[in-house]
């Protein structure tokens, strides 16, 4: 455990923002793709940003309300995701490639660099293609975020949070290798695709309509399950960040149902979501911003606990009982490392020339929030603020 005051107020602020940010991400991102799916059916009925935010709202409530049940169901739905996830990948992948014609070369597959960037650097381009990898590696935390309702929480919290990413790379990377290997003509499926998203062009001419609407099923459902995922984490640190004092109208948010649900702070995220999903209906950049923000604020988030413990607490951090041992440090040295090339890396310009409308704003919301929680340990938090109360045992 990191001990002391000083550091912990800046940490809650960067985790409500990357959390509630992620739910806008997800959720969003989920209802392009629902979207995208009726499209095939039905012609007529074309993405819009009016349309996806919409949805988007219904999605927010729906995952409000079934956060709002009883614990055991939101374990009940977690354990029911992770078989969904991998019996999908696994069959999206045989049915894909089996049905597929005219597969790519792997030259093509591996190696093949678009930039659409407008900067002419492949290199670039390949770097603000980490973004969106980056993004799908957050919220493996979320077993340390429920792990006040886990049992044995000191082992089954980073056990879980090691499981999430050692099963994510795999499956991760031999889904995205297959789904390579199913485009068949770059220009028309992934530029100029047809469809409003790309991949179902892809799915659409390599293995017919049928096939495709239970490819977009199969990740419809999968991107429901990991925004019901995110609802859960932010939740509960939303709950532990006012039980801490360290978030406006604590007592409002850390009120209980009598099945030990916070069902207000569930709320409280479910609205500040929808309220960062508005720039979307007015900028075609709005989502690509968010994402960026999500993992800005959730690796910096990350960052200062992990700097705190290889510099300032490297002699006195106190080890639970799953650590990492003699590679603790180094490890922790290139993660630090990776989180500032990354977070910087995020903030930069996507395309060239750089116009308001494609201006990379992530940086501005996130420096507000930091400006705020400095603010507000400065005038008034440095004197009732105590650091986290410690409310889990082994």
């Amino acid at each position: 455990m990191l001990k002391g005051r000083h550091h912990t107020i800046i940490t809650p602020f960067n985790f409500r923002l990357s959390l509630s940010v992620a739910i806008s991400a997800a959720d969003l991102g989920m209802a392009q793709f629902l979207v995208s799916a009726i499209s095939v059916t039905n012609p007529d009925i074309q993405s819009t940003p009016a349309i996806d935010y919409a949805v988007f709202i219904a999605i927010l409530i729906i995952h409000g309300s079934m956060n709002s049940l009883p614990i055991r169901y939101t374990g009940m739905i977690n354990n029911l995701s992770v078989w969904w996830h991998l019996m999908g990948i696994l069959f999206i992948i045989i049915v894909g490639l089996l049905l597929t014609p005219n597969k790519p070369s792997a030259s093509f597959a591996l190696g093949q660099v678009y930039d659409g960037t407008g900067f002419n650097s492949s290199g670039f381009a390949w770097l603000i293609g980490l973004l969106q990898s980056q993004f799908t590696l957050n919220g493996y935390d979320t077993a340390a975020h429920v792990s006040e309702e886990t049992k044995s929480a000191q082992r089954g919290s980073p056990m879980g949070i090691v499981m999430a990413i050692a099963t994510s790379a795999v499956a991760g990377t031999v889904l995205m290798i297959a789904c390579a290997f199913m485009i068949q003509d770059f220009d028309r499926q992934i530029l100029n695709p047809q469809a409003s998203m790309a991949i179902t062009q892809v799915f659409l001419d390599g293995t017919g309509i049928g096939w495709t609407m239970w490819f977009l099923v199969i990740i419809i459902v999968a991107m429901y399950f990991a925004g019901a995922a995110v609802v859960v984490g932010s939740s509960r640190q939303t709950y532990a960040f006012a039980r801490d004092g360290a978030m406006p109208f604590s007592k409002w948010l850390t009120k209980l149902t009598p099945y030990k649900v916070p069902v207000n702070a569930v709320w409280f995220n479910i609205a500040f979501a929808a309220l960062l999903g508005i720039p979307y209906l007015f900028s075609d950049v709005a989502f690509e911003t968010i994402v960026s923000i999500n993992t800005i604020a959730a690796n910096i988030s990350y960052f200062i606990p992990i700097w705190l413990r290889i510099t300032m607490a490297r002699k006195r951090f106190e080890r639970g009982p799953y650590n990492m041992g003699r590679f603790s440090i180094p490890c922790g040295i290139i993660a630090c490392i990776w989180i500032v090339f990354t977070s910087v890396l995020f903030v930069l310009p996507t395309k060239y020339p750089v116009t308001p409308e494609n201006m990379n704003f992530a940086i501005v919301p996130f420096v507000i929030v930091i400006g705020l929680a400095i603010l507000a340990y400065m005038v008034s938090g440095r004197k009732w603020f105590t650091g986290p109360i410690r409310n889990v045992e082994a």
